[in-house]
């Protein structure tokens, strides 16, 4: 029987080939490994020598392969909330100023390969992250940052001592950079180049490689594994597609059993309004967000007028609805409106789109008219809708008469190395949250080593807000602050938000757990699925 199911969890206040041909494998056999198609690609070059260490990974896709194989301290619940241990027993501020954090990890932890798991080799993991100097470039190490020193306690304990406080640290433990590596696989300070994963999580993972990408990886149940999640399979095979049609096919045909990043918004109105025999579509709430981001020492866009004006003509709903459809909805904030501390303050600057008003800010700047530059998008990243969205942005605009803009896609390989590299003045991003909290849409934005690579430093919010907000336990407490940060970034405009996306994952109608699989933050958890009896 075909259904479609909502699933809302608990949020707190709430970043390839086509083996289609390939399902003989065993995934609409019935007993074989479940197969779950991914549009993410997973590819090594100079630009990313190393896109699964722990130290280096930074976007959703391949959180997603390490979130199945490294451990780490702390967890997301089931439904949301509060961490709770996972590789520890027990975890816990011991002071009362958020600065010195304690964990004791569980009895006889192991690594997928039999060694024992020690507080040394935590300490070991963080350290590497925090201190390996060519992960910075990446952002990667900004989430521990502030970890002062760890202290060993014998076999099983670990005490992190902070440079300041941070009641947001025990989220920061239960992100994959806070992932359990040995020092028998993992260099101090050399990243570990190609796709070799190996730490003691649920699963450990072989890939198989063509022409430099991962064409499919194969994560099979560790024997060794001691946490808190329950394995419910023996074996799970994540396929990359190349794009969202032949992705789609492979589920029809039975070749997959589950798809899910990035399905486009046709597929999903189309699973909605015609549902296809034995597939069900599965809608969760999401924290997904898309914005303009600006290279703000550009030349085009160095003066804050342009960002501004900008920030006036673009028209968000017109965006969502004719781009996405019931799939998203307009976002005026960085933080989204499903999270504690959310303000509309762009919306509260701008009000609705006015281009009389952008054409005002552009003349007492004293900017000529029209504006030419240009935007980039990644081709492959986010889905086939990416380009559609930019072509409204580019029509609403030029429909000012005030800019002159120009588009250009490229493949994510070559779009982040080159966005990073402070290549183009405004280019479109994602972010899935590190943890469901504002502090992660915030201070990777606009923190001293932003993973964007951005020249934008705003000293008030770098030294006394997002401090001020990390004090606070309560975080309803800390709205005052993560609000005047959002009113900061609506005047000085380094981004414009643009939409919050909600999640969906579409499955043959015989795998159960699959209102678990994804979590708010949108990462994967394959322990969840099984086969079960269709019905």
């Amino acid at each position: 029987m075909n259904r479609k199911t909502l699933v809302l969890p608990a949020l707190i206040g709430l970043l390839a080939p086509t083996l289609a041909a390939c399902g003989g494998s065993g995934s609409g056999d019935g007993d074989g490994p479940i197969a779950v198609g991914t549009t993410d690609r997973f590819a090594v070059s100079k630009e990313i020598p190393a896109p699964f260490d722990p130290a280096y990974s930074y976007d959703a896709g391949t959180w997603n392969i390490l979130r199945q194989t490294l451990q780490t301290l702390m967890a997301m619940p089931r439904g949301g909330g509060e961490p709770e241990p996972e590789a520890a027993q027990k975890c816990g501020f011991t002071d009362t100023g958020n600065e010195r954090y304690a964990c004791t990890l569980r009895k006889d932890l192991k690594f997928a390969d039999g060694k024992p798991l020690t507080a040394a080799d935590v300490k070991f993991s963080i350290e590497r992250v925090r201190d390996m100097k060519v992960a910075n470039s990446s952002g990667v190490s900004d989430l521990v940052s502030n970890v002062e020193t760890i202290e060993v306690q014998g076999e099983r304990g670990i005490v992190f001592h902070l440079k300041s406080p941070d009641a947001t640290f025990p989220f920061k433990l239960a992100t994959p950079i806070a992932g359990i590596v040995s020092p028998d696989k993992y260099s101090k300070n050399k990243l570990r180049d190609g796709f070799d994963v190996d730490g003691s999580g649920p699963y450990t993972v072989e890939s198989e490689v063509k022409n430099g990408q991962v064409v499919k990886a194969v994560f099979s149940k560790n024997a060794h594994y001691k946490g808190s999640y329950t394995q419910s399979n023996d074996k799970v095979e994540l396929r990359t597609f190349m794009n969202t049609a032949s992705m789609g096919k492979a589920l029809d045909k039975g070749d997959i059993d589950l798809m899910t990043r990035t399905m486009s918004p046709q597929q999903i109105k189309d699973l909605d309004e015609s549902p296809a025999k034995d597939i069900d579509l599965v809608e969760m709430s999401g924290l997904e967000i898309r914005y303009l981001a600006f290279n703000t020492t550009a030349p085009t866009v160095k003066n804050k007028a342009v960002r501004q004006a900008m920030a006036q003509i673009v028209d968000r709903g017109e965006v969502a609805s004719k781009v996405y459809g019931s799939t998203a909805d307009p976002l005026y904030s960085l933080v989204p409106t499903t999270i504690t501390g959310h303000s509309n303050s762009f919306f509260n600057k701008y009000e609705d789109p006015d281009p009389k008003k952008a054409k005002q800010l552009l003349t007492q700047a004293g900017i000529d008219t029209p504006v030419k530059l240009t935007m980039h998008y990644t081709t492959d990243h986010y889905g086939p809708a990416t380009k559609k969205e930019f072509e409204t942005l580019r029509k609403q605009l030029n429909d000012s008469g005030l800019f002159d803009v120009q588009i250009k896609g490229e493949i994510w390989n070559t779009f982040r190395p080159a966005e990073r590299e402070g290549k183009y003045d405004v280019y479109g991003m994602g972010w899935f949250p590190d943890f469901p909290d504002a502090d992660s849409f915030l201070a990777p934005f606009l923190g001293e080593d932003n993973f964007l690579g951005s020249p934008y430093r705003n000293r008030t919010i770098i030294n006394e807000l997002i401090p001020t907000s990390r004090r606070e336990a309560d975080r309803l407490s800390a709205s005052k602050s993560i609000e005047r940060i959002q009113d900061i970034v609506a005047e000085d405009v380094p981004v414009i938000p643009l939409w919050q996306g909600k999640q969906y994952i579409a499955a043959r109608d015989d795998i159960t757990g699959v209102e678990w699989a994804l979590n708010s933050s949108s990462n994967l958890q394959l322990w969840e699925l099984a086969r079960g009896v269709s019905d």
